[in-house]
């Protein structure tokens, strides 16, 4: 059973070409080059730093809110999902091996921007009854004065994350269960549905447990598996290397007029699968106890490293090895199915079945939070609350069971432009107060102190607007 929705598609298809293939491409690339310079290339800087932040926060954390690394599992679990398996695979179908060139580009300038948001997100958050709050609808609100912008944002993420992303992932799993065991998409969709309602009705602090303990477990195993891959076709490294330089900027493209499509896709899977400057890993960077803004900030920028560079990296080396990716009807994660199963048997099918289960429900739980602090954020009516929980974790994860994987997609890059628009016109007015953040960090640093802190009186033409910080 498939939902018939050709006529929609057709306009959302078009609306997002005009959307991506100016408007939104120029001002990721644009906003990321800006961050990088303005914080003196701090996502290379350093990078030992956030290391030693994520190492630190394991230890910090009490009864009432959730460590910085738990906040970061959280925001990896949306992170390493259904882009890191079907969205890379798709993006070299579609675009090309160069496609792959333009992820990684997105994610070395957007890892700046991921910093600027979580910090800020760190900055303006509030204190709630189970943990912080915050993301881009408070640092609008709370920053920019800005009540309908904030209500705007609000409302666009909760569509995105909370509804229509879920469907993507509810997809994936169906259609990699379909192939590898042959399931029926009902049944499996039925079956996640009932177990997405559940854990989202736990709260902030079961969806922390559940994501620290699945997200390491599954990078790990995947990473192993994708080195393994690496390690015996190491001979072949070179040339996969020289084929997604040459496809970014080849003849053949530029003479196709392939070139165009070829940034486009990379840079739109690169931004689904990272999520840097989309507004969303904000939400769950605000909820962590932290003595300073720039902490995690430092954490969330390792965050959009840790899915591009490497787990990404690990899927799009296993399709280009295989040489698969120019196959017709192979499409998302069947065409990850069918690179790895080339390269270790049968079992690669079954083992990415298994593996894009774990990845996408993860984010199917951590997509339902970011929705549900910005539900908390438009009302505080505990009825919006529960309907929200019942679309998010039921409607819409059911929806993608029975909904085409070029609908989902595209319904899916609509409302992900719309949101990065509107989070990116944000940060352009607040980020003046990260870089003094980050100078007041550094000057700590520089002065001996090894756990810099930060107060609201740091900030006097703010001050008035900090609820969290002494």
């Amino acid at each position: 059973m498939t939902l018939n929705l050709d006529a929609l598609n057709n306009i959302i298809t078009s609306i997002n070409d005009a959307l991506w293939a100016y408007l939104l491409i120029g001002a990721l690339i644009l906003c990321g080059l800006y961050f990088t310079i303005r914080t003196r290339f701090v996502q290379f800087t350093m990078i030992g730093d956030m290391f030693r932040q994520l190492v630190d926060s394991t230890s910090k954390s009490d009864k009432k809110h959730i460590s910085s690394f738990q906040a970061f599992a959280v925001s990896m679990a949306t992170r390493v999902g259904t882009g890191n398996l079907a969205g890379v695979a798709t993006a070299i179908a579609v675009g090309g091996p160069g496609a792959i060139f333009w992820m990684w580009l997105i994610a070395l300038f957007g890892s700046a921007t991921a910093f600027v948001e979580a910090s800020l997100a760190q900055l303006f958050k509030r204190p709630s009854s189970e943990s912080f709050i915050g993301g881009p609808a408070y640092y609008i609100s709370r920053g920019l004065h800005n009540k309908w912008m904030a209500g705007l944002f609000a409302v666009l993420i909760t569509l995105t994350f909370g509804l229509s992303y879920n469907s993507i992932q509810s997809n994936a799993i169906c259609g990699a269960l379909n192939k590898a065991f042959g399931f029926d998409p009902l049944v499996v969709g039925s079956i996640i549905t009932v177990i997405a309602l559940f854990i989202a009705f736990g709260g902030i602090r079961r969806i922390a447990h559940v994501s620290s303990v699945i997200v390491p477990f599954m990078a790990i195993g995947y990473f192993i598996l994708a080195l393994y891959v690496v390690i015996t076709n190491i001979n072949m490294i070179p040339h996969v290397l020289q084929l997604i330089v040459e496809n970014a900027f080849g003849f053949e493209q530029v003479a196709g007029g392939g070139l165009g499509m070829t940034i486009m896709v990379g840079i739109k899977r690169g931004l689904f699968s990272n999520e840097a400057g989309e507004g969303s890993a904000p939400n769950v960077a605000a909820t962590a106890d932290i003595s300073h803004p720039v902490k995690q900030g430092l954490i969330q920028a390792l965050g959009v490293f840790t899915d591009t560079l490497v787990v990404c990296s690990c899927t799009a080396f296993m399709v280009l090895v295989s040489g698969l990716y120019d196959t017709k009807g192979l499409e998302g994660i069947q065409l990850t199915q069918a690179s790895l199963e080339s390269q270790v048997g049968s079992w690669g099918t079954i083992f990415v079945a298994i593996a894009l289960f774990l990845f996408a429900f993860s984010s199917i739980i951590g997509n339902y939070y970011y929705g549900e602090a910005n539900i908390r954020f438009l009302t505080d009516k505990k009825w919006a609350l529960t309907v929200f929980r019942i679309f998010s974790g039921g409607v819409f994860v059911f929806f993608g069971a029975v909904a085409s994987f070029e609908f989902v997609w595209n319904l899916g890059d609509l409302f992900m432009a719309l949101l990065t628009l509107c989070n990116l016109v944000a940060l352009v007015f607040l980020c003046k107060y990260v870089f003094k953040l980050l100078d007041n960090y550094r000057d700590q640093k520089r002065r001996g102190i090894k756990d810099p802190v930060f107060h609201r009186s740091d900030l006097p033409e703010v001050a008035d607007d900090l609820d969290a910080w002494e």
